[in-house]
């Protein structure tokens, strides 16, 4: 993505979709980082006891993938001064070479003050919008 300029960005303005792949790989991994061994993340017998329909990824690894595109977005990490979401649905990550795929797009909603916008995110799998509220306040050059 080629960094936007706060001059050039006006409210409605659209971030190109991206999507994102999550694999059983990924969410060892995201356990291994984060501590959050829940075994709904990676074991299938367990999660489908409790009403699962299968594995599922960590919600914060969903809002993660929401941040890798906004700082895409914006060409740099440290320009996303805000950020939050709720998680309204599970990815749900079956055991195959693919995994889940995750599908983030954006609209900036406002200039604000700063050279920073708000951007409004839309992220989805399986059809199915698994956050909700995903707000961003976008610091751009």
């Amino acid at each position: 993505m080629t960094t936007p300029r706060y001059a050039d960005v006006q409210p409605g303005t659209e971030i190109p979709p991206r999507s994102y792949q999550v694999t059983r790989l990924d969410l060892v991994r995201y356990a291994g980082a984060s501590g959050d061994f829940n075994v709904i993340h990676w074991n299938e017998r367990v999660a489908k006891s409790v009403g699962l329909p299968n594995v599922i990824a960590h919600g914060m690894l969903t809002m993660a993938k929401a941040g890798v595109y906004l700082t895409a977005w914006a060409g740099d990490p440290g320009a996303v001064t805000e950020f939050g979401v709720r998680f309204s649905s599970m990815v749900v990550v079956p055991d195959d070479d693919k995994g889940a795929t995750i599908e983030v797009s954006g609209t900036v909603t406002e200039k604000l003050d700063g050279n920073r916008v708000a951007v409004e995110l839309s992220a989805r799998s399986d059809g199915d919008k698994v956050l909700t509220r995903a707000r961003a306040v976008v610091r751009l050059p």
